[in-house]
């Protein structure tokens, strides 16, 4: 059993590095989340077989996430992950993506007001303004979707659920008038 959780760590850890963050994280989080019981660095090491100092880095950002937790104030207490892993999700989409399509927003937003300035002159635009406009909108449209996401929490009760699908149909509907 313990060589199919670690290739479902090793999954994870691919599936993490893909966005950007280190594989050992993923790796080390998922291990710790599929647990009945807490595990020591030592432990987690030997069972990813990789070194105890990679374990060691990995648990002390994975704790500044607020991602994993030791179990008590030992200095070799075992760790456990934290479930509620959302506000961290939240927190990475506010930080990097929200950032990236409002950088996007902001340019669009300045190149058409340029263009219909320059047109209002009378001068010759080489670039389709109504191009620049759907893709505003489809920038406004991510940024709708991520703002949906960073204000949600982990579902307990199918409501919630309910009303982030109605949200994310709205969002659909709004994409399909744009194109």
């Amino acid at each position: 059993m313990t060589r199919q959780v670690v290739q479902v760590c090793e999954a994870a850890g691919r599936f993490i590095e893909y966005w950007g963050f280190k594989a050992i994280h993923g790796r080390v989080w998922t291990l710790l989340a599929l647990r009945a019981q807490p595990l020591s660095q030592t432990e987690i090491a030997q069972t990813l077989g990789v070194s105890r100092s990679l374990i060691s880095g990995a648990v002390a950002e994975l704790m500044e996430y607020g991602l994993v937790r030791p179990v008590d104030g030992h200095r070799t207490a075992p760790y456990e992950a934290v479930m509620n892993f959302w506000p961290t999700i939240a927190d990475v989409l506010r930080s990097r993506e929200w950032m990236l399509l409002e950088g996007a927003r902001l340019a669009l937003e300045g190149a058409i007001e340029e263009a219909e300035y320059a047109t209002s002159q009378g001068e010759a635009v080489p670039y389709d303004v109504e191009r620049m406009r759907l893709l505003l909108g489809l920038t406004e449209v991510g940024q709708s979707l991520l703002r949906i996401l960073m204000s949600m929490r982990v579902a307990r009760g199918g409501e919630r659920f309910t009303s982030w699908l109605k949200s994310a149909s709205g969002l659909v509907a709004r994409l399909r008038r744009l194109v």
